[in-house]
């Protein structure tokens, strides 16, 4: 069996305001290229469909164009929602689309209630927010671990009746690396899940860090198949084609646009061959001039039209603390970070609860929209 394994499409996302929307239609192009073109049973989406709970409309009618035309290749498709998207509207209406061969996992307790095709049992497990499940599995703490550990062992007792096991699932896997882009996760409970707690299966198709990963030879991030983040630069997108018991290969996807990050001072930046390699990159730019310079962004877009963040880092000084860097980080040391900037000192023990219970009462309010 030919297996394609995909995830973190984002659908509707920006980039510093640049719209990708013409870049993920062009993924789905390349993605469907490759079904057709390798002959592929089933095309795996393991999460993060979209960027958000609540996507725009032409985000909604790219999602409907893919999987329409993922169907008419022949290949049957699974999706599982992730921590972005809105398990609810994504789900909308799964029991009809079945129908047509496109299975979407949304609800967690269908996790362990598999897709049979060829006998290859496809497992479906959700994005889990701890909080949400802990009460009705009985789990003995909230965590992520104890949440997917819960349905792995539900899945392999399922799974000891067919003749091959495939999981999706959207989690934070111990080892894996992650980017600037990825939601944090571990306000609902300890992020990380140990790779023990996939074993058994033949495969893992796995959702959630943006960078391509190998946890094992049969655990595996596709990563997203754009960059969202500069800390992403000179990552290779794509997926994974997996031939069920011969091992997976990485398809490369189209770069629409690369990016990157200089360093230095202004004018070494706009005259310097060494930098014509990235002139046509979305650019991320810190310069290291002693003053600022005049009209920074204006000069450097001359050279680099494409250039989207800059900051100043002033060689051997700073002009004050370090800026906290907010992308990537847990929203809770954010929000701790500016009651201590405001306050002048850090939030008291009492404070720091009442603000993790909040963020958290707002998150699974969000998960269950």
């Amino acid at each position: 069996m030919r297996i394609l394994h995909t995830s973190d499409w984002h659908l509707g996302r920006s980039f510093h305001r640049e719209n990708l929307l013409d870049a993920q239609a062009a993924y789905v192009d390349h993605l469907v290229e490759t079904v057709r073109a390798e002959r592929v049973d089933v095309v795996l989406v393991a999460g993060d469909v979209y960027d958000r709970a609540l996507p725009p409309v032409d985000a909604v009618a790219l999602c409907n164009e893919a999987l329409r035309r993922l169907r008419e290749t022949g290949a049957r498709t699974i999706l599982i929602s992730g921590n972005h998207d809105s398990a609810r509207r994504l789900g909308f209406g799964a029991a009809l689309i079945e129908a047509s061969g496109v299975h979407l996992r949304t609800d967690p307790d269908q996790a362990w209630e598999p897709v049979v095709i060829d006998e290859v049992a496809f497992y479906g497990i959700p994005y889990l927010e701890p909080e949400l499940v802990r009460h009705p599995w009985e789990l003995a703490e909230r965590s992520h671990a104890a949440a997917l550990t819960h349905a792995m062992d539900r899945v392999r007792a399922d799974a000891a009746r067919h003749r091959h096991a495939v999981v999706l699932a959207h989690a934070f896997v111990t080892g894996g690396a992650a980017s600037d882009s990825e939601r944090d996760i571990s306000v609902g409970g300890i992020a990380h899940v140990p790779l023990s707690a996939f074993a058994g299966v033949d495969y893992v198709a796995l959702g959630h860090l943006h960078g391509r990963q190998r946890m094992s030879e049969t655990v595996r991030y596709s990563g997203s198949p754009l960059a969202y983040s500069f800390s992403e630069a000179g990552q290779v997108k794509g997926s994974w084609l997996v031939t069920l018991g011969s091992g997976a290969e990485f398809v490369p996807a189209p770069v629409p646009r690369p990016v990157g990050r200089l360093i230095g001072r202004l004018d070494d930046l706009l005259t310097s061959p060494r930098h014509a390699g990235v002139e046509d990159h979305w650019l991320q730019v810190v310069l290291t001039d002693p003053a600022r310079p005049r009209a920074a962004m204006e000069r450097l877009r001359a050279r680099f039209p494409h250039t989207l963040a800059l900051s100043f880092e002033p060689e051997g000084e700073r002009a004050g603390p370090a800026p906290a860097r907010h992308t990537g980080r847990p929203e809770a040391e954010v929000a701790l970070d500016f009651v201590r900037e405001v306050c002048g000192e850090p939030a008291t023990r009492e404070e720091e609860d009442l603000l993790r219970r909040a963020i958290e009462e707002s998150r699974v309010k969000e998960a269950m929209a």
